[in-house]
């Protein structure tokens, strides 16, 4: 059997690293002063005004919004990564056997006690 070696990194090991960094960078820079140098230069009043999906914007942007949409959408976004732990676990089910089953009869569970939660609160409840 042979003895561990000792191997020292020294700064030259890095190089291809730094390279590829500072190419990258070049890249994105270049990339940014060249559109920026060939684009249009055209401004007008209607080119600079807001416009959202095709729609003159009207009224102001700071109206508030009930705190409900945000909790809706990452409730939404939460129970959505949830699902994505689902498919793995289906995919592998018979080689995980009883323990992996139970593991998942836990995390179901977790999971629906906290949607009665969000049901209980009535944030899923729009006036």
């Amino acid at each position: 059997m042979e003895p561990a070696v000792n191997q020292q990194y020294v700064p030259s090991d890095y190089l291809p690293i730094l390279i590829q960094f500072l190419a990258a960078l070049g890249f994105v820079v270049t990339t940014l002063i060249v559109t920026h140098l060939i684009g249009p230069k055209r401004k007008s009043a209607v080119k600079d005004a807001p416009w959202e999906s095709g729609i003159e914007s009207v009224g102001d942007a700071r109206t508030p919004i009930s705190y409900k949409y945000f909790m809706t959408a990452i409730l939404f976004v939460l129970f959505d990564v949830e699902v994505i732990f689902m498919y793995p676990w289906a995919v592998n089910f018979r080689s995980f056997g009883l323990d992996g089953f139970l593991q998942m009869v836990l995390f179901m569970g977790l999971l629906l006690a906290g949607f009665f939660y969000v049901l209980k609160k009535g944030i899923l409840k729009w006036d």
